[in-house]
């Protein structure tokens, strides 16, 4: 164990997502496999506050941690990769750190002197990095954007300031970045790396590795060439080609003896990772014994990083159950326009994915239908979930013009609803109404769930007491539980009175819960309801 954290800085050049978040995660898990306590920290350098008013076609998914934080959805990477829960000390903004900062000098924290970048904001920045290191061997620190960025600057100033106060050998700073292939020339492009490799020199920072993004291996002349024209050593040149799967890039790593050059700069001994289970669930992965049709049901189709949780959490219970999990994305409006059983007719399992606003939610009330009559496998999360208490109070208990008041403020009966006061993640009391600001008005963080003996729920789980995580606004109306109940409806798991999962009587597998299962999913360990669901697709086909 190590006396003090050690530091792995992780930045990209080039272009933006290139894969630093996998990278990150990846060398994490190798560390973590060797016996190392590891911790990860994403710094992200946009001037919000945090992604949660962020569209998803602006920034994907927002990851919620379990204390209810909405962060990047790198976090939900490191999260699956190395079997681990975070917090929001995990995960800050450059506008986090001003407004830390603003609030501090108008306490008078700052006895009256010129605020400036440095060192006020740089700073800040490094005792929320140190904060993050606490009882860690190695913190990774992975820097959002590319190098030359100037929102980016304050952080590489940081990163340049810890390596003298630390020490050069509890500090390596790791550089991904890009190596073109121009097909007309048939090769290999190595300029794009030589000039990020220097913007990041002339700032101060000399990487002591690289990592090369590259659609193909790359010609060991070529790494060498890179590592003369870069100044590093030739060994520490490891290249990042495209993987089958996310979870194989750890493997090929290693392969390269990545963490070698890693436990030499930072006095780390000789690492052995165990990485047989790993391993063999890659093996799954790649090469199932067979396969599964999911239908997903959802609407942010263009940009499929939106549902990047639950997409990662089908993969890892496809695993467990060596069975590929096939994705038919089916766009809700179009089931609005042609129908569901057109569009659904094949699947052996019906998701309905959450999401906000009006667009194509009559389209995913039509795929729950046609799941419940057609006694399909099915599993609504979040949205999904309220879709089919309204589903069902409009075709079973015969409730005409059910809804839920998100579309239809006016409905005669309003099944679903804000709830204008309850206790958050932290227990502090939360009034929120239809006006109130969007940033921070959600039910956010994991939540204490009671479990309904005998239910698909209790037996996904096998427990009483459950805690997932949520991130929605509005609520199942406790005022229609009863005739919901006498129709053939379930309410298997329940929040101090809050109605957290529901499911239909005589129906294989059916359930809809409130909270977000995916953001509990590890490769590991997947999620208990999303593979009790994909399981129960599976026998449907009989």
């Amino acid at each position: 164990m190590q006396e003090k954290s050690k530091y792995i800085f992780i930045t990209g050049g080039v272009l933006s997502s290139l894969g630093k978040g996998i990278t990150a995660a990846s060398i994490g898990t190798l560390l973590k496999a060797s016996g190392l306590r590891v911790g990860v920290l994403k710094l992200d350098p946009y001037i919000n506050v945090d992604p949660g008013t962020m569209s998803p076609l602006e920034h994907g998914e927002v990851f919620v941690t379990k204390d209810g934080a909405e962060t990047d959805l790198d976090l939900g990477h490191y999260e699956r990769f190395l079997d681990t829960s975070l917090t929001r000390a995990n995960n800050f903004t450059t506008g986090q750190i001003y407004k830390s900062v603003i609030e501090k000098e108008r306490k008078g924290e700052y006895l009256g002197k010129t605020i400036q970048v440095v060192p006020h904001i740089v700073n800040e920045i490094k005792e929320r990095i140190k904060l993050a290191a606490e009882g860690k061997d190695i913190l990774i620190v992975e820097l959002g954007g590319t190098t030359g960025d100037i929102e980016g600057l304050p952080y590489l100033e940081t990163f340049r300031q810890m390596k003298h106060e630390l020490g050069r050998k509890n500090v390596m700073n790791i550089h991904v970045t890009l190596l073109p292939y121009i097909k007309a020339a048939g090769e290999l492009k190595t300029k794009p790396t030589q000039h990020s490799v220097q913007e990041l020199r002339r700032i101060g920072i000399a990487p002591h590795m690289l990592i090369l993004r590259a659609e193909q291996p790359v010609p060991q002349e070529m790494k060498r060439k890179i590592a003369y024209y870069c100044d590093v050593e030739e060994e520490n040149v490891i290249d990042a080609i495209d993987a089958p799967t996310i979870y194989q890039v750890p493997i090929n790593f290693l392969r390269q003896n990545i963490l070698e050059p890693i436990a030499e700069q930072l006095q780390l001994g000789n690492l052995q990772p165990k990485m047989d289970e790993w391993n063999s669930l890659v093996q799954k992965i790649i090469n199932p014994a067979d396969e599964v049709k999911i239908a997903f049901v959802g609407k942010y189709l263009d940009l499929k990083e939106s549902y990047k949780s639950l997409t990662e959490a089908l993969i890892h219970a496809g695993a467990h159950l060596d069975r590929r999990v096939k994705i038919e994305w089916v766009d809700s409006e179009k089931i609005e326009e042609e129908g569901a059983e057109k569009l659904l007719s094949g699947a052996e399992g019906i998701l309905v994915a959450g999401g906000f606003g009006q667009r194509g939610v009559e389209g995913k009330i039509e795929a729950i239908r046609y799941a419940r009559e057609e006694k399909i496998p099915f599993l609504g999360i979040c949205l999904g979930m309220q879709l089919s208490i309204v589903e069902y109070a409009r075709n079973v208990v015969g409730l005409e013009g059910a809804n839920s008041m998100e579309f239809d403020e006016k409905s005669p009966y309003p099944v679903i609803y804000l709830i204008d006061e309850f206790i958050d993640a932290s227990g502090s009391r939360q009034v929120r109404t239809t006006t109130s600001p969007l940033g921070g008005t959600m039910r956010l963080g994991e939540y204490r769930c009671d479990v309904k003996e005998g239910s698909n729920l209790a037996k996904a789980y096998d427990a009483h007491t459950i805690y997932e995580r949520h991130r929605h606004r509005y609520e199942a109306n406790p005022l229609y539980r009863e005739r919901l109940e006498e129709a053939g409806m379930i309410v298997s798991g329940e929040s101090d009175g809050l109605i957290e999962a529901v499911e239909v009587k005589e129906h294989p597998w059916f359930l809809g819960v409130q909270f977000h299962p995916e953001f509990t999913s590890r490769l590991q360990h997947p999620n208990p309801a999303i593979l009790a669901f994909v399981e129960a697709s599976l026998k449907q086909r009989g």
